[in-house]
């Protein structure tokens, strides 16, 4: 019953880190209509949550050992919320900004603490990944499928279809209640996975460790391509001659590929192992979808490509810090460097081919600029190799 339960917590908790953000995508001519937005004011609605993803992750580490892991993704969680339910009211720019800001805050620090969480509560971590990444992915399908049929029954109102994704922080809500009750508790350190007081405030983000920076930046490969190809998959398609309703078709599939991988695939890796051969697997598939892109193929094929890479990679870039780590705290601080790092890294895949396209007037060439992101990848993943590093366990190598 108590799997069933955190199992359950940690889906709803998930389930909250992507609508925000991409229930946005689908309205924004609408929103920007309405507030009066400029397009580069309005492209802040979905980059600047994944910026706070970058710059906040760090304090999931404070936040976690001064509250507790539990209690503070609570706190995050209503904060997230409040942020996206105060949509409701937006009437201004500047208002619908400073709730993707909030919200974006509330992500940034929830994603670290959930992989402590995983690493602590349960006996084989690595598997119960594939429950996170799937649950972000499910999030992140549900809020750009159901933003329009949402607008539409709420009487064409994107104010009431853009705030109804509170209702999943507030459900998330009633099932973190009982882990912060237990949190409270100074008998129960297996739930709050709290050190001594003298020992959880030196607790800091590797930043000397070399293993570290090998997986910040594998993390910033994968999430770099994985926003490249969500922002231009479908402009892509449509170069190719293809009209908007069938890219926007190749995107929803591209996205429904990733949820089974996601699931399946850290299953998998825990059970047979040998993670670089799937790593590099993923890596492979992804390589093989961009060369597709540039080859006289229907589009339909290269994005399955696509979403099998970007579905396997992403749970594998959740599963490394938990993997490599010896404790709670020390997953939480890895994680929150690796998603720190790789979020920053990431916020500029967008941009980057953005800004080659205009340059060259086409996409082949951008495609090409990702191409050589996905090789340098697969050289990091031979580095990262199938042998799992010495745990960065000793304070001085974690407080350094």
């Amino acid at each position: 019953m108590r799997f069933v339960f955190l199992i359950t917590a940690l889906f709803l908790a998930s389930l909250n880190l992507r609508p925000v953000i991409t229930s946005v995508s689908p309205l924004l001519g609408t929103i920007r209509e309405t507030l009066g937005m400029s397009g580069s004011m309005a492209s802040l609605l979905t980059s600047l949550p994944v910026l706070c993803m970058g710059f906040f992750a760090p304090a999931a580490i404070k936040l976690g050992s001064r509250w507790s892991i539990e209690r503070t993704i609570a706190y995050c969680l209503l904060l997230i919320g409040a942020a996206t339910a105060a949509r409701y009211v937006v009437n201004s720019s500047w208002l619908m900004l400073l709730t993707a800001f909030l919200a974006g805050i509330g992500i940034a620090i929830i994603g670290p603490l959930l992989s402590g969480f995983i690493k602590e509560n349960f006996s084989n971590p690595s598997a119960i990944v594939g429950v996170y990444s799937m649950s972000l992915v499910v999030g992140a399908a549900f809020g750009s499928g159901l933003a329009v049929p949402l607008q539409t029954a709420f009487h064409h109102s994107w104010q009431a279809s853009v705030a109804s994704w509170s209702i999943l922080a507030f459900i998330a809500l009633c099932f973190w209640w009982r882990p912060v009750r237990k949190a409270r508790k100074p008998t129960a350190p297996a739930m709050t996975g709290a050190l001594p007081q003298t020992e959880k405030n030196d607790l800091k983000l590797p930043l000397t460790n070399k293993r570290a920076w090998l997986l910040t930046c594998f993390f910033g490969m994968m999430a770099f391509m994985f926003y490249s190809l969500t922002a231009w998959l479908a402009p892509i398609v449509e170069e190719l001659g293809y009209d908007k309703q069938t890219a926007g078709m190749i995107l929803t599939l591209f996205t429904l590929v990733q949820v089974p991988v996601s699931f399946l695939l850290p299953m998998l890796v825990s059970r047979f192992q040998h993670r670089v051969v799937w790593l590099i697997g993923c890596s492979v598939m992804e390589l093989i979808g961009l060369l597709m892109l540039q080859l006289p193929v229907s589009p339909w094929l290269p994005c399955i490509f696509l979403g099998i890479g970007a579905g396997g990679l992403f749970p594998m870039a959740l599963m490394l810090p938990i993997d490599e780590t010896a404790n709670t705290e020390e997953a939480s601080a890895l994680s929150a460097m690796t998603q720190s790092g790789g979020y920053l890294f990431a916020s500029l895949g967008p941009f980057c081919v953005g800004f080659i396209h205009d340059a060259a007037g086409s996409f082949p060439p951008a495609i090409i600029g990702l191409t050589v992101v996905v090789v340098v990848m697969i050289l990091l993943q031979l580095k990262i190799g199938n042998q799992k590093f010495k745990h960065v366990r000793s304070r001085e190598k974690v407080s350094a």
